[in-house]
C-alpha cells in the first residue's frame, strides 16, 4: 500500500471510526506494513497487502512505541 491509495481516505478504524494512518516500514522497528490510529494508539497489520481492520487484529501500543510511531506515519 502506498501513501497515495485513495483506500486510505475511506479506511477508518473499527472502534472510534475515526481515520487511520499508513505507517512506512522501518527495520529498525518493524519490516511490516501497518496502519495505526494514533487516538486510541492501536496498530492494525497490512497481510500480503489487505489491512486486517477487526478489532481483535489490532494491537495496542505502549507511550514509547506511540513516540516512534509518529514519526513514521507518511505525509
Amino acid at each position: 500500500m502506498n501513501p497515495d491509495d485513495p483506500l486510505l481516505k475511506i479506511l477508518a478504524c473499527p472502534l472510534d471510526k475515526g481515520p487511520l494512518h499508513l505507517l512506512v516500514p522501518d527495520e529498525a522497528l518493524t519490516s511490516e506494513e501497518a496502519l495505526y490510529n494514533p487516538r486510541l494508539h492501536r496498530r492494525y497489520p497490512i497481510v500480503d497487502g489487505i489491512p486486517q481492520l477487526l478489532p481483535s487484529s489490532g494491537e495496542q501500543v505502549t507511550e514509547d512505541e506511540h513516540e516512534e510511531l509518529l514519526k513514521r506515519m507518511a505525509p
